[in-house]
């Protein structure tokens, strides 16, 4: 396993830079390490990954010395654990609406005594290899301490019960912070079709920001800045449609 690069930049005083895919093609891992991108982020939640998928692209990320992180679907401890399994060394969780849940994923995230992690086969836990983890880390205890130092942990407040549950999620020990979720939280609260720039949402927002720094932990975005490739890509291709559209009309 690697050292986790978003930590890495961050103890370097910069934000760690990540491309966000909601698709599994392992050729946009390598573009990113090509054009100097520090981790993936892979959205589990509404993308399209199979394990088998995952564990491609975590593989083609780490040969390029990049971390990846992901949204899983859901909190429940074996959904988290096969990402986990396949070397993702940070969880966004949706839909986190009370300190009870917030703990259910700490727990699934974390190897005792942080948490519950269960030991797995796979590449997070370096293929299970004695040797190997006998001779890098000094056996499996202390690979459970690197794991463990490695992980970031967030939850998704994008609801009235998350918000109305927001100090008690911000009191579990282990969660690093929060991740906003604009629209779904304007659903919530009867503001349909709205988002962050609504003046409701945007003090909604505010105030999840205020508390969660005063509970000494950040928002996701204090750590990494994230590139969704999707829409980057309509960018691009609605402004290289544009220019040739405009220039086929030149005679």
């Amino acid at each position: 396993m690697l050292p986790n690069t978003i930590i890495a930049q961050n103890r370097q005083g910069r934000k760690a830079l990540s491309l966000r895919l909601a698709g599994p093609d392992p050729a946009w891992v390598e573009f990113a390490a090509l054009a100097g991108f520090d981790a993936i982020h892979l959205d589990g939640e509404h993308g399209a990954f199979s394990p088998v998928e995952v564990d491609r692209i975590v593989h083609v990320a780490h040969a390029h010395g990049m971390t990846v992180k992901a949204r899983v679907p859901n909190i429940q401890p074996d959904q988290i654990n096969r990402w986990l399994d396949r070397g993702v060394q940070g969880i966004v969780a949706p839909h986190i609406e009370s300190g009870a849940q917030a703990q259910a994923l700490v727990d699934a995230c974390y190897f005792g005594p942080v948490g519950h992690r269960s030991w797995g086969g796979g590449r997070g836990t370096e293929f299970n290899d004695e040797t190997l983890l006998r001779e890098r880390y000094g056996g499996r205890l202390p690979y459970t301490r690197f794991a463990n130092e490695n992980m970031l942990v967030w939850a998704q407040v994008e609801s009235k019960p998350g918000f109305d549950a927001l100090d008690d999620i911000l009191a579990v020990e282990g969660l690093d912070g929060i991740v906003f979720g604009p629209f779904d939280l304007a659903f919530s609260y009867g503001l349909h079709g709205q988002g962050a720039d609504h003046p409701q949402v945007a003090a909604l927002l505010d105030e999840i920001e205020r508390r969660t720094r005063a509970a000494g932990k950040g928002l996701a975005t204090d750590l990494v800045e994230e590139m969704d490739m999707a829409e980057a890509l309509l960018r691009e291709g609605r402004a290289f449609v544009a220019r040739h559209r405009d220039a086929a009309c030149i005679t």
